[in-house]
């Protein structure tokens, strides 16, 4: 079952072991970036660092990530953090 709040630090953890790493941070954000080591194709992602995310910026976070699924991005996370 989803935990139903993620933390930025948690998405975060988790994008960092899909393989995304951190370039930049601006005040509450940071910008992570994931190269394709295949296709070259580099994918940026946003993530502010509040206490909880809502569900909006969760599914903006999964879109710059690349996910096709919402529900299977989250149960991922659940199952990293």
């Amino acid at each position: 079952m989803p935990r139903g709040t993620y933390s930025g630090r948690d998405i975060i953890k988790a994008l960092g072991n899909w393989g995304f790493r951190k370039v930049d941070q601006e005040g509450s954000h940071v910008k992570l970036r994931y190269i394709d080591p295949n296709t070259g194709e580099k994918r940026n992602v946003s993530v502010p660092l509040h206490d909880e995310l809502s569900t909006g910026t969760l599914r903006s976070i999964a879109d710059q990530a690349g996910a096709d699924d919402f529900q299977a991005f989250l149960d991922e996370i659940d199952k990293m953090i």
